[in-house]
């Protein structure tokens, strides 16, 4: 029955969050339906492409989810349910969505322009190249961290049959469904862009094509080794980043959300029936203590939940892809706010499957404290299965199946449309003012501006990043996307302010963000510093080194632009 509460709790206040607080929100920025948006001034038919409401929902919902709010608010139980379940309700409502929701209307206002254009308005030339440096690093760690998990979820063991088998592992039922999931998103987009299906029966025809695919999936699979994945994976990225959205990225990410959307109903049902059966038993202490095996509650707590309370990432799909299709004003509350929103109600979800596992995945370390053990997605799927019956059962093990593939299609959503995102950042940093595209720039700022070498860098760069450990990225990856959120939060403040708008309700969340992830990255710094000087054993492997540059590259660049930042608004006030 707690894991009852606990959902209908947040559920409430989510509602009452989108009800009152972003209806305030509107009101205050002026948000006009009857105002044209880029899609619509601008339209190129690859990047600018208006798309209906539910279509954009379903592309802005599956590209900022990604595994975030399943991995970070799993981790984060180690400091008990009482704080995961807060922050993923306080931190929606008044962090993420105030920043989701505010970097979309900046951008529609700004001709779908990316927040380093923003901030170029009220802070600076200087300051966006300082700001598209960090964004570039960061989707570079976002590149690096979902082929990895991609490429983990589709791998076949060293002793597994490789190629098409009809004895599938669970693994290679992922990877045959959702090869399959990529070529059903180019038919769906075919044949609604050209020769006019209209959504509804196409929406239905894809639903019952994704039903059959999964049954096919479920009996044949598709067998492959981890570095085949990985040039696969890196292959499709890049081509997904410079075709028409229209063609794979809208159609992709709309049919993949209906997915999702099962997998979140799948789990509210399994609670109800947890809840009024015993089936599974939510036995997660309410609060274990400020310190933990992963370290004390602040900054660790709100850099670990990450996406299931707010995150960076998501200012740069609002500006990137969401803010070019968006057909109207009105429905930018929706997409930006409440898409936010229901990733938090995720993120307490995965809290609650958890919760019923917790004895197998959180354990006491050697030095008394709670710590996390094995993989989060192997707890979400274990937790949300047992709610419909026990371990060895056929339908704990198909619940388990199918939430293992969910998870896969939420990391591959965020990962084409990372691609195309640093795909626009590469090109944006070498163009002057008033340049629209490489073939305004000259010399060899056009050729490196040109959106092939800018696919083709980022996405080698990033790919082979991704044969690290997991464990190598993501802790630094969580850390500079926390800090990506607070300047983001700081940059659409500063527009606000320059437009005379009020902003107001951007500085509290701005600057704890900023505060919590500047914290952690000296405690990253200090560590790796720490074992290189006491000569720990790896400690000068390449991956530390890698992880220490990058923490130190992101704190002097953040440092910097907070300093323009500070700046910005001390001259607004004065004037």
């Amino acid at each position: 029955m707690t894991a009852l509460l606990i959902i209908v709790a947040a559920i409430v206040c989510l509602v009452c969050g989108f009800r009152f607080y972003g209806s305030w929100l509107e009101k205050q920025w002026g948000i006009d339906p009857n105002r044209t948006t880029p899609a619509f001034e601008t339209p190129d038919g690859v990047d600018y492409v208006a798309a209906k409401p539910a279509v954009l929902m379903g592309h802005h919902f599956s590209s900022i989810a990604g595994a975030g709010p399943i991995n970070g608010p799993i981790q984060a139980a180690v400091f008990g349910w009482v704080p995961v379940f807060l922050w993923c309700v306080v931190g929606g409502i008044f962090f993420g969505g105030l920043q989701d929701f505010g970097s979309l209307f900046a951008s529609i206002r700004n001709e779908g322009k990316s927040v380093g254009e923003i901030i170029a308005q009220s802070m600076g030339p200087v300051a966006k190249k300082l700001f598209i440096i960090f964004a570039i690093l960061v989707l570079i760690l976002v590149i690096a961290s979902f082929v990895n998990v991609v490429a983990s979820t589709f791998l076949t063991p060293a002793d597994g049959q490789m190629g098409i088998t009809t004895n599938p592992t669970g693994n290679q039922t992922t990877a045959m469904i959702s090869v399959g999931f990529i070529v059903l998103a180019v038919i769906y987009g075919i044949i609604t862009n050209k020769f006019g299906v209209k959504t509804l029966p196409a929406t239905i025809a894809g639903i019952v094509a994704i039903v059959i695919l999964i049954a096919f999936g479920l009996n044949v699979g598709l067998g492959l080794n981890r570095t085949t994945w990985i040039v696969i994976v890196a292959l499709y990225i890049a081509v997904a980043s410079l075709i028409p959205v229209w063609i794979m990225l809208q159609p992709r990410d709309y049919l993949s959300s209906f997915l999702l959307y099962a997998m979140m109903a799948v789990a509210v049902i399994g609670i109800l029936i947890s809840a009024f059966t015993g089936s599974a038993h939510f036995a997660l202490p309410a609060f274990t203590g400020l310190r933990t095996g992963i370290g004390f509650i602040f900054p660790t707590l709100f850099i670990t939940v990450a996406c299931g309370a707010c995150s960076g990432f998501h200012s740069l799909i609002s500006t990137g892809t969401t803010s070019k299709q968006l057909d109207s004003e009105k429905n930018a509350r929706a997409i930006g706010y409440g898409s936010m929103l229901i990733e938090s109600a995720l993120g307490v979800i995965s809290l609650i499957a958890v919760g019923c596992v917790s004895s197998q995945f959180i354990v006491i370390n050697d030095a008394g404290l709670y710590a996390f053990k094995g993989s989060p997605a192997t707890a979400f799927g274990s937790g949300i299965a047992l709610m419909f019956g026990p371990e060895g059962s056929s339908i704990n093990s198909t619940i388990r199946a199918l939430l293992t593939l969910a998870v896969s299609v939420f990391a591959l959503t965020s990962l084409d449309s990372a691609t195309r995102l640093s795909r626009f950042m590469f090109s944006e940093f070498f163009l002057k003012e008033g340049e629209k595209s490489y073939k305004d720039a000259d010399g060899i700022r056009k050729v490196l501006a040109n959106p092939l070498f800018a696919t083709a860098f980022m996405v080698i760069l990033g790919s082979s990043l991704g044969f690290l450990q997991l464990s190598a990225i993501w802790a630094l990856f969580g850390a500079a996307n926390q800090l990506l959120a607070g300047l983001a939060l700081m940059a659409v403040a500063a527009w606000l302010g320059e437009v005379g708008k009020n902003n107001k309700m951007f500085y509290i969340p701005m600057c704890f963000m900023l505060t919590a992830t500047l914290c952690q990255l000296l405690l990253t710094i200090k560590t790796k510093l720490g074992n290189m000087a006491a000569g720990a054993p790896n400690a000068f492997h390449w991956g530390n080194w890698f992880q220490l540059f990058f923490a130190i590259a992101m704190f002097v660049l953040a440092i910097v632009l907070v300093k323009v930042g500070l700046s910005t608004f001390k001259k607004q006030q004065k004037n």
